[in-house]
């Protein structure tokens, strides 16, 4: 999730600065060995970490950084350069110098200031800026501690058009930082959380040993159950620590409080069971509430330390999302665009990432109609979250999407309009807001910004899902989608190339990508899995993607990389392409998942992901979970356990097995991520605010390192160092709804597998014929044969069909239904099936809109029948 960021020298910000303290007093006495606590001061590393707004692009010229301002700026405060997460202590005495010119010439102001509301003014210092370089020097004496303060020029205000450049910027005093240590407890690496029964359980040792080191794992009462010899791994490259590791999968009671000792230390406690993410399931879903724009947050559902009143409905301050304009020159219009999720730390909603996010969650229910594992999605019913729509008898996961699909509808534009159909790209606010900052307290304009190909992509891939999805809850809304995905398709059709801005990053994030042929081949799999018409296949099939490996090492899908979801729904929704097809699809993703298998067997902390640095981006547990979705679907798939085991061991990193030995999720193992970057979750900044609710997943170490604080605090850490868990680490601890939706669908995943026992062989077969299909309805006929060596005596077999399918009338079985999942129940006279013995039984349905293909999963009692 890469974005230009968290540009706090709003107006406001600066506006303010004029009025606050000015520079302490001349006398303070700054040694010449004081430590420096600017970067890049002298820009001999380029720009970064340096920024600017309301100015043109800052450039190194001459090895000064330099920049335009264009002539009219009504105040000095509307253009400025800066720099995030400068530290300052109480008490010391500091010296801030630089040289500055401007051409023709005009005043500039040195602000040193509290980066977010109330902005309060540390210290100031002005000069008058001509063509010749001045050389501006002051002193002063901190009056507050703050390791994230934010120093800014004021260059606006001048009624001729300038060009600013500044050398040589230093600011020297205080304290030198002191090394930052994470604290990485115990030297042994395990999943905090726990390990199922029968899955792979692995363990990580630091250490300077070479040699194997003996084991010992002890139950939570202190006996040792079970022992063994390590296997030296050598350096990894990823956390650049010497490592062994340690198998212990041969072990499978359940128990609780269980430990592993290795070369003298003892790891944090962990259980082994069945049932470790059932909770999880729930808790990384109702994240999505507590992200919910546009509606009261109901402290009795959530926790009282949660509730709010609603964000953004017009209720003052708020400027609200019920009648936003665009921004300046890009439409005459306003639309209403309530509801949806707050993205991420922010009060934005971007259509590009609402769209992945809501994919997800859709995706994790839709697996429940396809996984054998998914118990045909009991566990994701009606009241199985804290929702306010719970009990009205949809699945709660299909609520929960709904509120985020309801947004992206409201941002398409309207008919009549230019680019009707197309999708804005987002909205936002107008500037930079800071930390802490509910909802309902956001003072700042709302803007649509342009529309935008990829979004409209976004839109008409989710609502052709959506249409299928919700078609048996809520005929009208189903519709509604499919008309919108349609019309969206053809407008990005009609209009392939309109991209979100790259430098559109004030007040939000651009989410800009300039290749969208992923999101076409996304959109058209989509609507031709709904809607089966040929024009959406020749898209699909005539698109280079289709045949291309669409599954990075790094990360196999995201925002920004959409093919891979197109594959995927190709794969395991069932459709007509030709089996051969069928089986092509299937095995690039099996190939895939054994490429990630391969990485896990590579990497000493066991996670499918490369120990390079450039896999350890903006994000990187999203991209971690998202290769982890690879192999669980391989595994549902293929019913070929060791995928199964693949994801699985995924867990293990964001549950501590990693080199900070910490749990990426809140709420979940013993030491645990509490400080995400968030304006709604800041209890770091106000105690009076809860921390992120339990589920909610940490961005993860980022040797980008993007914001200044992380800069400062981590540079040259080895790639799985990159991490802080602090509120002002916005590129390595945010939270956002595309990374929580990865979780969730993990989550699901994880918490089907129950104790991860061997997968036995199918012992049934079946064969599922549509024998006539005529406007108003169809006929089909099931015949189940016990292909197992034992009797079955009363049998259930379970199925589901692809949109509002209905039974109408069966006959030799009792058949019933609930949304689109079908269940058939045996007659009293053909309970007992013998080895090889068949039954055959057979109904009417309902007509429909929506392709009938046969279902590719059917179960008997619970268990995968072969399907023909």
């Amino acid at each position: 999730m890469t974005r230009s960021r968290r540009r706090l020298a709003a107006l406001a910000a600066t506006t303010l600065a004029l009025t606050g303290l000015t520079a302490g007093p001349a006398s303070a006495e700054v040694p010449p060995d004081a430590p420096e606590q600017l970067r890049n001061g002298d820009f001999s590393a380029g720009v970064s970490p340096w920024f600017s707004y309301g100015t043109g692009d800052l450039a190194v010229v001459d090895g000064r950084l330099c920049t335009s301002v264009a002539a009219g700026t009504a105040n000095p405060w509307d253009a400025g350069i800066g720099q995030d997460a400068v530290p300052l202590t109480q008490g010391a005495e500091y010296e801030l110098s630089f040289d500055v010119s401007a051409t023709p010439g005009a005043a500039v102001k040195a602000v040193l200031q509290l980066g977010s509301a109330p902005y309060t003014t540390y210290a100031s210092v002005d000069a008058t800026a001509t063509g010749t370089a001045k050389h501006v020097t002051t002193t002063f004496t901190s009056p507050a501690d703050n390791p994230t303060a934010q120093l800014i020029f004021q260059v606006g205000g001048s009624a001729q058009a300038q060009t600013f450049c500044l050398d040589n910027v230093s600011l020297r005093g205080g304290e030198p930082a002191p090394p930052y240590e994470p604290d990485t407890g115990p030297r042994v690496r395990v999943n905090q959380v726990g390990y199922l029964p029968g899955g792979p359980k692995h363990a990580t040792v630091v250490t300077e040993a070479t040699d194997a080191l003996p084991w010992q794992l002890k139950s939570g009462g202190g006996a040792v159950v079970a022992s063994g010899q390590t296997t030296p791994r050598g350096t990894d490259a990823a956390s650049a620590q010497n490592v062994q590791t340690v198998d212990f999968s041969a072990y499978r009671t359940p128990g609780t409080g269980y430990t592993l000792t290795v070369d003298g230390e003892t790891s944090h406690p962990f259980d082994i069971s069945g049932a470790l993410y059932d909770r999880l399931r729930a808790d990384s879903l109702q994240f999505f509430y507590a992200q919910r724009s546009g509606i009261e947050i109901d402290g009795d559902l959530i926790g009282e330390e949660y509730a709010r009143p609603a964000g953004h409905l017009g209720v003052a301050p708020n400027q609200g999302d019920t009648d936003v304009p665009c921004q300046a020159g890009v439409c005459d219009y306003s639309l209403d665009v309530r509801g949806g999720w707050y993205d991420a730390g922010d009060h934005g909603k971007y259509v590009v990432n609402g769209g992945i996010a809501a994919y997800q969650l859709l995706s994790t229910f839709e697996r429940t109609k396809t996984a054998e594992t998914a118990g045909g999605g009991a566990a994701l019913g009606d009241s199985t979250l804290r929702l306010p729509e719970r009990g009205n008898d949809v699945p709660d996961v299909l609520d929960e999407a709904r509120w985020e699909v309801e947004f992206l509808l409201r941002m398409q534009v309207p008919a009549g309009k230019p680019l009707a159909g197309m999708v804005h790209h987002k909205i936002h606010d107008r500037n930079w807001t800071g930390l802490p900052l509910q909802p309902q307290d956001d003072p700042q304009p709302r803007e649509l910004h342009a529309p935008s190909t990829a979004a409209t992509l976004n839109l008409a891939a989710v609502a052709a899902q959506c249409q299928r999805l919700y078609a048996p809850y809520d005929a009208a809304f189903a519709a509604r989608c499919g008309t919108a995905a349609k019309t969206a398709y053809a407008a990005a059709k009609a209009h392939p190339a309109i991209y979100a801005s790259a430098s559109d990053g004030t007040g939000g994030g651009a989410y800009d990508d300039t290749n969208v042929t992923d999101e076409f081949y996304w959109a058209a799999a989509e609507l031709w899995l709904t809607t089966g018409d040929k024009a959406y296949l020749a898209d699909v099939t005539g698109s280079p993607l289709h045949t291309a490996d669409v599954f990075a090492p790094n990360g196999a899908f995201g925002w920004q990389s959409v093919a891979a979801l197109g594959r995927l729904d190709l794969a395991t929704v069932p459709n007509t392409l030709p089996a051969a097809e069928k089986t092509r699809i299937r095995e690039s993703i099996t190939a895939a998942a054994d490429s990630y298998l391969a990485t896990i067997a590579g990497q000493a902390y066991g996670l499918p992901f490369p120990g390079s640095a450039d896999a350890y981006v903006w994000g990187s547990n999203s991209n971690l979970v998202n290769n982890a979705i690879v192999l669980a679907t391989a595994f549902d798939l293929s019913r070929d356990a060791k995928y199964r085991d693949g994801a699985v061991q995924a867990a293990d990193y964001l549950f501590g097995r990693n080199a900070l030995n910490m749990s990426y999720v809140t709420g979940w193992g013993e030491q645990h991520a509490r400080n995400q970057h968030s304006r709604i979750f800041a209890h770091q900044l106000n105690p009076d605010l809860p921390r992120p609710p339990a589920g909610s997943l940490a961005g993860g170490p980022n040797a980008a390192l993007q914001d200044p604080f992380a800069a400062n605090l981590l540079a040259g850490c080895a790639p799985m160092f990159c991490y802080v868990d602090d509120i002002n680490s916005y590129a390595t601890n945010e939270v956002a709804i595309n990374w929580n939706s990865a979780l969730a669908w993990l989550a699901s995943f994880l918490a089907d597998q129950g104790d991860a026992g061997a997968v036995p062989a199918p012992s049934c077969a079946v064969t599922y014929t549509t024998h006539g299909s005529w406007p108003s309805g169809f006929t089909t006929q099931v015949t189940v044969r016990n292909t197992g060596t034992t009797a079955v005596n009363g049998w259930s077999l379970r199925w589901a069909f692809l949109g509002d399918q209905k039974v109408d009338h069966a006959w030799s079985a009792q058949l019933g239904q609930s949304g689109a999942t079908v269940t058939a129940k045996n007659l009293s006279w053909n309970a007992k099936l013998a080895p090889g013995a068949s039954t055959t039984f057979g109904f009417n349905g309902t007509a429909s809109r929506f392709p009938n293909p046969d279902p590719g999963l059917v179960t008997l009692n619970g268990k995968a029948c072969t399907v023909s």
